[in-house]
């Protein structure tokens, strides 16, 4: 994917953050040869603002490829320093929408497991508690809305992470039966050419300099997302 500019997915910025909406199919960092990054993307735009200074952008998160949704960055290295110390304890909070298709079981629920990543597929998998190179993964579900398509329902789902694990809620959304819609990874018998519906939809943070709480929503533009009522979940700044 390529960003024709990357101040339209901008939703904040002062001296020291900048919010983004980033879009699905580019990487936060990283990207390799021949495929431009967010991280790169930002640190051109600033250098631009900023004519003959080397541009400083601090990565505190990221967001997998095909996800999109909020990503916050440090302008400055103290900026940097205060938001991975929330990021560490846990401040940080970021609530996710995503679609999933058939029955679920229940309105809401709590999944708990222990995922072990496997760096050669670049995929993680659940395993039994104990298992060496596991760790413990948590979150929590909550259905927001069902609509009947042509072929199947699908539910809109709130998701909320209590851990922050490689490909964790796609991971433990397919382990409990309930696997996002566009998911090649991880529900590739029901995936076409849909892209993955999954969105980082909010994020809560203390701006590193004032200690305000500041929240950050975004609307999801994946196709998946369109058939719901996004009321609620419109972008503020």
């Amino acid at each position: 994917m390529w960003i024709k500019d990357v101040r339209d997915y901008i939703i904040y910025e002062d001296k020291e953050i900048l919010v983004c909406h980033k879009p699905a199919g580019i990487a936060v960092q990283s990207a390799g040869v021949g495929n431009m990054d967010l991280e790169s993307l930002l640190k051109n735009y600033i250098a631009r603002k900023q004519p003959g200074k080397m541009p400083y952008l601090g990565v505190i998160h990221r967001l997998d490829q095909p996800v999109e949704g909020v990503v916050v960055f440090a302008l400055n290295p103290k900026a940097a320093a205060a938001l991975n110390r929330q990021m560490t304890s846990g401040q940080i909070r970021k609530t996710y929408l995503a679609v999933t298709a058939g029955d679920l079981p229940g309105k809401e629920g709590e999944l708990e497991d222990w995922l072990k990543k496997d760096g050669r597929t670049n995929t993680s998998r659940a395993v039994k508690e104990g298992t060496d190179g596991a760790k413990k993964a948590m979150l929590y579900w909550k259905l927001l809305e069902t609509k009947e398509t042509v072929d199947e329902m699908r539910n809109l789902l709130e998701i909320r992470l209590e851990t922050g694990r490689h490909h964790q809620i796609r991971v433990q959304m397919a382990n409990a039966g309930m696997p996002l819609v566009g998911d090649r990874k991880y529900n590739p018998e029901k995936t076409g050419q849909e892209p993955l519906c999954l969105c980082s939809a909010a994020l809560e943070i203390r701006h590193p300099l004032t200690g305000k709480k500041m929240q950050f929503r975004v609307r999801p533009a994946g196709e998946g997302f369109k058939a719901f009522d996004m009321e609620g979940y419109v972008d503020k700044k």
